[in-house]
């Protein structure tokens, strides 16, 4: 199982619900708020995870990359919601997101050398695209607090260059 198939069901179920009859996912505050934060730390765990395998130092420095920027953005997300006195609530899409990531963490852990970089990297662009996806087509969206969608703007803007960075990166291991 890869990214690819699991975060592409949980984005495509937050924005294709109608195409079932059904309205499509919309979050609240709150759950956009854990959602946000499930996926920041889910990078960087993987970001961790990529620290302790790989020797190589390009994939190095992106996953080092990946556990500052998520971590200052996580950080600056729990500080709004304590200001906001808003409570992140799980949901089916956050939880989904926590499952899929055990999932590939367990992959990942089997792969060593060049294989573990080519393919922590491939998920990292995988990863942010579904995520960006998400980020501005629901979440974004959907948030109704000026301050929590600004800051998810800001996480937009910087995770579409994580992406761009993986897709380089991903070219220079091949």
């Amino acid at each position: 199982m890869t990214w690819n198939f699991p975060i592409a069901i949980v984005a495509a179920g937050m924005v294709a619900g109608a195409a079932y009859g059904q309205p499509a996912f919309q979050p609240t505050d709150p759950q956009i708020a854990h959602i946000a934060y499930t996926a920041g730390q889910i990078d960087v765990s993987a970001g961790q995870q990529a620290l302790a395998k790989s020797k190589n130092a390009m994939v190095r420095d992106f996953a080092q990359e990946m556990v500052r920027d998520h971590t200052a953005v996580n950080d600056q997300a729990l500080t709004l919601v304590e200001r906001l006195g808003v409570t992140p609530e799980a949901n089916p899409t956050s939880t989904a997101l926590s499952s899929a990531a055990a999932t590939k963490h367990a992959e990942l852990a089997k792969l060593n050398g060049a294989a573990f970089d080519r393919a922590y990297v491939q998920n990292e662009i995988a990863y942010h695209k579904t995520v960006n996806a998400a980020l501005s087509g629901t979440l974004i969206p959907s948030a109704r607090n000026a301050e929590l969608k600004e800051l998810l703007g800001t996480g937009l803007k910087l995770f579409q260059a994580h992406q761009t960075h993986a897709e380089h990166l991903a070219q220079q291991l091949h």
